[in-house]
């Protein structure tokens, strides 16, 4: 006899340039740093690695103590919050996500210290929020989407990343998971051409919202 065992469809998203705008907060961040730290490079150079763990970006860039830069980088962050905000419609999509069944979760390489106060911004109830620290490298490599996953008990085969970098796209084919871009964000799609999202409202007719799978186990034979 067949059992139906329904299974949740599950929606992990990136913070930055997908639900929360900080960009002005990340251009004032990083004015801090060529203060603080007598460095010269834009803004535009740091903002091509978004996606990536920071230290990974400093390595990236060449620049050399990373910790100290990522001290004043994060406390001028903090300090210049207020200047970010929600996308429009954003918390009306995630809400109607919710409405249906799904689970939510965010895959952020943003610190928790800052992460956190821009999600509670939102109001939506998010079963999993995985940022750097913990276990698993950081994206592109796959690990922090998989171990999303193991906290919702979730087939990646049920499961859809969005984000706005090629970083992300990449360790969302990784993971095995299917991809749509933010067209709203800051970055390009990578290779192959993904789905793009043009508007969060658009997220609701791509992914169908509605949509409910059930997977069905079969009993072992008595």
């Amino acid at each position: 006899m067949d059992v139906d065992v329904e299974q949740h469809q599950v929606l992990l998203l990136d913070l930055d340039g997908v639900l929360v705008d900080t960009r002005p907060v990340m251009e004032t961040a990083w004015r801090a740093v060529q203060k603080t730290h007598g460095i010269d490079m834009p803004f535009a150079e740091y903002e091509r690695h978004l996606g990536r763990p920071f230290d990974d970006i400093m390595e990236r860039l060449e620049l050399v103590e990373a910790d100290r830069i990522h001290a004043t980088y994060s406390d001028a962050s903090q300090a210049a919050a207020q200047l970010a905000s929600q996308f429009d419609g954003i918390a009306e999509v995630l809400h109607a996500f919710v409405a249906a069944d799904w689970q939510l979760g965010v895959v952020t390489s943003k610190p928790v210290d800052r992460a956190a106060p821009l999600l509670a911004q939102l109001g939506c109830p998010f079963a999993t929020v995985r940022v750097p620290g913990g276990q698993g490298r950081g994206k592109p490599a796959p690990d922090p989407l998989l171990l999303a996953l193991i906290d919702l008990g979730a087939d990646p085969a049920h499961g859809t990343y969005v984000g706005d970098m090629a970083v992300d796209q990449e360790a969302a084919h990784r993971a095995g998971v299917s991809y749509v871009h933010a067209g709203w964000g800051y970055g390009r799609p990578g290779t192959p051409t993904p789905e793009i999202a043009r508007t969060p409202k658009d997220l609701l007719r791509l992914l169908d919202a509605n949509r409910r799978p059930t997977t069905f186990v079969k009993e072992s034979p008595r």
